[in-house]
């Protein structure tokens, strides 16, 4: 890479937002001052409580303020240098003396199911990135199927024939949409030329559903001998868990052209060799495999890591990532990754789902000191990072690993395929630093944020790029079981970090700084939300029932403490999801709160259940990869805003339970209250009871809706809702009777 000089244009700015740095700093001590206060109200209560029962949820009150003020503490991290980048690519081929300057671009794509992920999303996501405003020459392609399907391979090698259409007729048109599906979805003005590439693309599209569907690919579709040998490789013995490792070049960029003449770039397929007596890491797994044959076919110094069913929606992306990583204004040797945010097509005009983490993936990043989070997906990588710290690069097993090896030769070459079949074999890391110190991090589920906090743990720091067009467009789920289920998983590899010996609070906070220290402690233990909501979404509802008051009176000056710190939260919440744009409005941000909530009180607690059970080896669990695969009814709701139920699952036991103890309360509350108003009694103790209570309800409208109102098959299923009705009852009793 070029170097780029003074001289020449700046190639990224940054600017703190000062003023709002001063008030998120004046906020964060006032509400510091009133948390102090907070607490010295409950010690108080605990020194002298009315009664037993008052003593106990005096006791309980504390552990979920206590939570919160920790969590409130550590999101502290994102607020007090909010500081956005901006990059300039206009003025990249100057600072790099052309695009003969621009470093080689290995791009990793992984899939692991077809059917969960079809492939044809898969293809789409490859073509996107293989038209990219890049020269061609030094834009490698790797997809790893990690689900090991003679499918994915016959669509890309379908997707291979095709992209030399439509490589030129993007180059052509200068089209900004460089996905085919997207491309033909958004109702361009047809012409003959058009016509014709959209026949080529739904030609395609037929034979790779019709292939899948059959769960075969038939001799019909085998073109030549080449694909008859490589798709014969899946022979009976021939397993997801259990098959040697495959390799296929399906364009050379030395040899293949497209229709117009022009070079096409590397398209390779890698499945990693698997042993059913062997254990694997899941995406981490996959990713070191890519990192191994990569290095030895191409060794770019600069990765791309991309889920597969995330788009490119800018041909310019990579551009505007080498503007931070060959900024000459910053250090370039610590710098070891470039991430843009996760955003997603599709998502219904409210976001029912909070589907968009607004907060994790658009607003923290800005705050966070040494650079963002590695979300596993739209992450610009320095090769070099992977393979140890800054100062010093981790000794290998052979040279031709290293980032600084060279290859000569051609991929195709007899010496490079043997080579990258061995080090793609799944014995091939044992006894190595492999996923402990270098490649990929193991050791979480989340081994994205892993990875990231352990690179920056060794000194690596990375950049945030969000520029105004959205880079990458992904699928969210549509369905709430989908929804809840990646949560759950999250919050298990969340967990295996913040209790692990590399603990952020510990670690982290001597290897980082404080504040960069508090950002991961936030995300590591991001599950604990579920200890306050779950008591607040339980406790105050059954005391309610009960006539028992655990909250101070309105005429006391407790109670506006405790108004000023739900309404401060909320309040600064609200003013930051609605200034970081991109579709911020109040309902959108109604919904990101709701969904807080119902996280806290389903995924998260089971999440920390799972992780406590493996932790005392009782129970383990795996990858389960979300289902891109879209039903029409199910389409047709989420569209709607109505939210998607129809799974019986103990995750909607517990969040029907919160909801019907939330309205009974609300109900016998106002009742009691009343009764005590016209009986000349005091009831002004109850009032931010019933408050807390009206709030659930409000919030849980989708829920009772689903319960009691609707027919379609998103509804709640009747097996969980009677079942939340009969341990509600039994609750009730209990508290009526205690």
């Amino acid at each position: 890479m070029a170097p780029a000089t003074a001289n020449h244009p700046p190639l990224t700015s940054r600017k703190l937002l000062r003023r709002r740095a001063v008030l998120n700093r004046a906020f964060a001590l006032t509400y510091a001052c009133a948390i102090s206060a907070l607490f010295y109200h409950h010690v108080k209560t605990l020194l002298r409580p009315a009664t037993a029962a008052n003593a106990v949820a005096a006791l309980l009150l504390l552990l979920a303020d206590a939570v919160l003020a920790f969590m409130w503490s550590t999101s502290q991290s994102f607020r007090m240098y909010p500081t956005p980048n901006e990059e300039f690519p206009e003025n990249l081929e100057k600072a790099v003396g052309g695009t003969g300057g621009f470093p080689a671009l290995d791009v990793f794509i992984c899939t692991a199911d077809p059917y969960k992920e079809p492939p044809m999303g898969v293809v789409n996501t490859a073509l996107s990135v293989m038209a990219y405003e890049y020269p061609a020459e030094k834009l490698s392609v790797y997809v790893s199927d990690d689900g090991g399907s003679e499918l994915t391979l016959f669509a890309f090698m379908e997707a291979a024939r095709f992209a030399g259409h439509w490589l030129p007729f993007c180059r052509e048109r200068n089209l900004m949409e460089r996905s085919p599906e997207a491309y033909f979805a958004s109702n361009h003005c047809g012409s003959a030329e058009i016509d014709k590439i959209k026949m080529m693309f739904e030609s395609m599209k037929v034979r790779v559903e019709h292939v899948v569907e059959r769960e075969k690919v038939g001799e019909e579709y085998i073109i030549g001998d080449r694909e008859r040998q490589a798709l014969g490789k899946w022979t009976d013995e021939f397993t997801r868990q259990n098959h040697p490792a495959i390799i296929e070049v399906l364009l050379d960029s030395s040899k293949d052209k497209d229709m117009a003449g022009n070079v096409m770039p590397n398209l390779i397929y890698l499945s990693r060799e698997k042993s059913k007596n062997v254990p694997h890491h899941f995406k981490a797994g996959a990713l070191n495999a890519l990192l191994r044959v990569s290095a030895v076919m191409t060794n770019a110094p600069i990765i791309l890591t991309l889920d597969c069913d995330m788009c490119s929606n800018d041909p310019e992306t990579p551009r505007r990532a080498l503007c931070y990583l060959a900024d000459p204004s910053t250090d370039q040797s610590q710098l070891g990754y470039v991430q843009f945010p996760q955003r997603f097509q599709g998502t219904n005009e409210g976001d029912i789902y909070g589907g968009d983490f607004k907060h994790p993936f658009q607003i923290n990043p800005i705050g966070i000191k040494n650079g963002p989070t590695y979300v596993g997906t739209g992450c610009f990588f320095r090769r070099r990072s992977l393979f140890g710290a800054p100062s010093a690069i981790m000794p290998l097993e052979i040279p031709e690993l290293s980032p600084e090896h060279n290859p000569k030769g051609s991929i195709w070459s007899e010496r490079t395929l043997a080579l990258a079949q061995k080090v793609a074999g799944c014995k091939y890391e044992h006894n190595t630093n492999w996923g402990h110190k270098v490649g990929f991090r193991y050791g979480s589920l989340v081994e994205d944020f892993y990875t990231s906090y352990k690179l920056q743990c060794e000194g690596w720091r990375s950049a945030f790029c969000h520029p105004e067009r959205v880079a990458f467009l992904g699928d969210t789920p549509i369905c709430l079981i989908d929804v809840l289920n990646q949560t759950k998983r999250w919050s298990i590899g969340f967990l295996e970090v913040a209790f692990s010996k590399f603990s952020p609070v510990t670690y982290g906070v001597r290897s980082m700084g404080l504040l960069m220290g508090l950002t991961y402690t936030h995300y590591s233990f991001w599950p604990m939300w579920c200890v306050p909501i779950t008591i607040y979404a339980f406790l105050p509802q059954i005391a309610l029932i009960n006539g028992l008051s655990i909250f101070p009176k309105v005429s006391e000056p407790w109670f506006l403490l405790y108004i000023f710190l739900f309404l401060g939260a909320y309040a600064q919440d609200l003013v930051e999801f609605v200034l970081a744009g991109h579709n911020g409005t109040l309902r959108r941000w109604w919904n990101d709160q709701r969904m807080y909530l119902i996280r806290g009180s389903t995924c998260f607690v089971f999440g920390a259940i799972e992780y406590t059970l493996k932790s005392l080896g009782v129970a383990t669990h795996g990858f389960n990869v979300t289902s891109k695969v879209l039903d029409d009814e199910q389409s047709k709701r989420y569209e709607q805003g109505v939210f998607e139920f129809g799974a019986v699952s103990p995750m909607f036991v517990l969040l029907a339970l919160a909801a019907i103890v939330n309205l009974a309360s609300l109900m016998q509350g106002l009742m009691v209250a009343v009764a005590r108003m016209s009986g000349g009694g005091d009831a002004e103790g109850l009032v931010l009871q019933i408050l807390l209570a009206g709030f659930g309800v409000v919030n849980g409208w989708p829920i009772y809706e689903a319960m009691f109102l609707r027919s379609d098959k998103g509804r709640m299923p009747t097996k969980v809702t009677l079942v939340s009705a009969f341990v509600a009852s039994l609750l009730y009793t209990a508290v009526s009777l205690a």
